[in-house]
């Protein structure tokens, strides 16, 4: 009984280090599936989360095993999270703490509890607690193939006997389908997803593999079965809402406020600007444009480079956006401000120019989605390049 009421102390407080006691649990005791809605507030939180509950009121016990804890004041927490080496831990509370946060947030929170015998129970349990001693608790997250979803999926998984049997979908569907349905109204936010994955985002993945976001492992369990021989019994027995979303707090982003809307006001300027610096032969004014314009766009394309090349990211090379967002974009921007119109400045944008071009013509032939948003700005490097190549035989030839 001491072990029993330590182990229920231990869980009422936040951030618990749990022991390696192992509590029994009766018959009465529940594991659940518990799926959050999306937050529009954060970036990570829009994609929604799950995390497992373990009830047992005849022992006091009613605790939250969640694998999304992470610390955004760890040593260089950005630069691991760029490079793919993010540490993200197992963490259990109780329920009441883990509701009453979510819920002061508008965030809904639907339950599903699982059909399982009390042996199965015992043993999920076991396995929670094991992940969570200091050291076992923390885990290399990866956001498509190991997170807050499929980590909870699996200790399901791995600890029933038998095996759980999912009813097909038959729907043909990509990593970056996904990750468009959670980022539907955050325009911004798809832009930047979308210049950073590269093509095999785009390749077709299984049911089980969509499991990473926990909306889709919500659904996949409402069907799903486990077989344990010639048995065959449902793996969820009854699903409650705990909490209904709060509708007011579900942002969309004004129609006028996207990437694509910037782009075109940003091209319509490059267009008259690049026309009156022709005409009037405007080189102080270029020179700054073009470097700032080159810049930004080599400074977009080195994370790109870096992504591809140094990061552990999953689905980041190969990336087409490379073609027109590198690193040597850079080099050339500080060399405008050196040489502007020297020959080396001319064939470099000469070179840009028909490559863009090439891109352009091809877009529909590359094996990558690229947003439709990305071609205002390419067309003004485009356009920048090619009034560079004509500025310079203009005055060349006088």
């Amino acid at each position: 009984m001491c072990k029993k009421l330590l182990y229920f102390l231990i869980f009422l407080i936040s951030s618990v280090t749990i022991t390696g006691q192992n509590i029994q649990l009766s018959d009465s005791s529940k594991v659940s599936l518990l799926t959050n809605t999306p937050w529009d507030k954060e970036v990570y939180a829009l994609f929604g989360h799950t995390a497992i509950r373990i009830n047992d009121p005849s022992v006091f016990l009613d605790v939250v095993f969640n694998y999304g804890i992470f610390d955004f004041d760890s040593p260089n927490f950005m630069y691991r999270f760029v490079k793919g080496e993010t540490d993200y831990m197992v963490a259990g509370y109780s329920f009441s703490q883990y509701l009453s946060g979510y819920k002061n947030r508008g965030i809904g929170i639907t339950e599903q509890v699982l059909n399982l015998t009390l042996d199965e129970k015992q043993r999920i349990l076991d396995a929670l607690v094991s992940n969570a001693l200091p050291e076992n608790r923390v885990y290399r997250y990866n956001y498509f193939y190991d997170n807050c979803s499929t980590r909870p999926r699996d200790i399901i998984e791995k600890n029933i006997h038998g095996t759980i049997q999912y009813t097909a979908t038959n729907k043909l569907q990509t990593y970056r389908d996904l990750v468009h349905e959670c980022v539907s109204g955050q325009p911004w936010v798809r832009f930047g997803i979308d210049l950073v994955i590269g093509a095999d985002a785009d390749k077709v993945i299984s049911d089980h593999q969509k499991d990473f976001i926990p909306s889709y492992l919500l659904h996949s369990y409402k069907s799903a079965t486990i077989k344990q021989g010639e048995n065959i019994r449902r793996l969820v027995s009854e699903e409650n809402l705990l909490l209904s979303q709060d509708s007011a707090g579900t942002f969309v982003s004004p129609s006028f406020n996207t990437p694509l809307w910037y782009g075109l006001i940003f091209l319509l300027f490059t267009i008259v600007f690049s026309y009156i610096s022709y005409k009037k032969n405007c080189m102080i004014a270029s020179k700054i444009f073009d470097f700032i314009l080159f810049f930004v766009a080599g400074t977009a394309g080195f994370i790109i480079f870096f992504l591809m090349y140094f990061s552990v990211h999953p689905c980041t090379n190969p990336n087409w956006n490379f073609v027109w967002l590198n690193p040597v974009q850079i080099i050339a921007a500080i060399l405008f401000l050196i040489k502007f119109r020297s020959k080396y400045v001319y064939y470099y944008h000469f070179i840009n120019f028909a490559i863009l071009i090439v891109f352009l013509l091809a877009w529909f032939l590359i094996p990558q989605y690229l947003e439709i948003a990305f071609i205002p700005y390419i067309l003004a490097l485009c356009i920048r390049s090619g009034t560079n190549v004509l500025n310079y035989r203009k005055n060349n030839n006088h």
